[in-house]
């Protein structure tokens, strides 16, 4: 067995139906392992939260041994491109319009090549927004795999700190929904606004107010990113003493 480690990346860029393609690509050595989130470009409200992904990587960095490059980098979802990030969020605010073909189907070939998506209802909508249009987007993508709710017991819940719930901006649901494919979790979808609990203003200061728990509700999302981001960065976790040494001497 290789003492390789296994993440995301290596997967996505090691699979061989890939690899004609990406050759084409070229980038700077620096960046290769470190974390950068990719962000989906639809043709809603994407960008409203750019901020939180950018302060997400940066405490990604402080409080792991993961590097990081403090971006958020949007792209078309049928860009090739996706292929180089393990990490793609997609957000927004209201309704978007139904995806083109070409990006349903890129985007199957990501998540089903090993790419991880975290979805996030900045509007923290239910049946409506947001909502609405990504659960039926999401039938098209992973027609045999439907969202469904993310157990407490889920690793993704342990994989850096242990936690029970998952708190954003608001606390609409109290748990994750998710897509699977086999045993990995393919997708995670948030409807309380995730990264609105991460997002600053230029000058510093927290975009948003966090209800109903104020900045323990925050400090506990800003926990959640990081779980879910070493989720994303790994392909595989075992279900116990996930980072058991480095969670003791990095969570204090």
């Amino acid at each position: 067995m290789s003492a390789r480690r296994l993440t995301r990346r290596n997967l996505l860029l090691g699979t061989a139906a890939l690899a004609p393609l990406l050759a084409r690509r070229a980038h700077a050595f620096g960046e290769k392992n470190r974390f950068i989130p990719a962000v989906a470009r639809h043709k809603g409200r994407w960008d409203t939260r750019l901020s939180g992904l950018r302060r997400i990587a940066w405490e990604l960095q402080r409080r792991t041994s993961v590097e990081v490059v403090p971006d958020a980098r949007p792209f078309p979802l049928s860009s090739p491109d996706l292929f180089e990030y393990p990490f793609l969020y997609f957000g927004g605010e209201g309704e978007f319009p139904p995806l083109e073909e070409a990006e349903v189907a890129n985007l199957r070939r990501y998540l089903t090549y090993g790419g991880f998506m975290l979805a996030d209802a900045n509007d923290a909508s239910d049946g409506a927004g947001f909502d609405a249009s990504f659960r039926r987007e999401m039938a098209r993508v992973l027609p045999q795999s439907p969202l469904a709710e993310v157990p407490s017991k889920h690793v993704v819940f342990k994989s850096f700190f242990l936690l029970d719930a998952a708190p954003g901006r608001v606390l609409n649901k109290p748990q994750l929904m998710g897509c699977n494919l086999g045993k990995r979790a393919a997708v995670l979808y948030s409807q309380n606004d995730l990264a609105g609990a991460w997002s600053r203003n230029e000058s510093g200061d927290y975009e948003f107010d966090v209800s109903p728990g104020g900045e323990p509700q925050r400090e506990l999302a800003v926990r959640l990113g990081i779980n879910v981001c070493m989720y994303a960065l790994c392909l595989d976790y075992k279900d116990d003493a996930v980072h058991l040494p480095l969670i003791l001497n990095k969570r204090r």
